[in-house]
């Protein structure tokens, strides 16, 4: 589990938290992606693209590896704070609350980093 509290304006965080993600799924790891405050934006179609950070890979093709062997999730509050809805967010993105966060980090074998 990864969970991202950092926006667009802490990019070294946002893109850390991304890269580890990705890696984390091209080595076969089961990553769950949690987005939460402004890090939500990065679920939005386009947000990535206008992200950038000097020797980083593209933040773009670091979310869609996540989304292509992991789950990506933005946190209920925080959607609804910014008034986005499952419809706003990049295709098979998922909201959800703490319910599910809380049962993610409580699994056997898992664990948890937060950026």
């Amino acid at each position: 589990m990864i969970k991202l509290t950092a926006g667009a304006g802490e990019a070294e965080r946002v893109n850390q938290a991304f890269t580890v993600g990705a890696s984390a799924v091209a080595a076969g790891a089961s990553v769950s992606f949690w987005l939460t405050g402004d890090a939500v934006f990065f679920a939005v179609p386009g947000r990535a693209e206008g992200f950038e950070l000097p020797h980083a890979a593209p933040l773009a093709d670091l979310v869609a590896a996540v989304l292509e062997g992991g789950r990506l999730t933005v946190c209920t509050q925080c959607a609804k704070r910014r008034e986005l809805t499952e419809a706003d967010l990049i295709p098979g993105t998922r909201i959800a609350g703490a319910p599910a966060f809380v049962e993610e980090i409580l699994a056997d074998g898992a664990q948890a980093i937060v950026y």
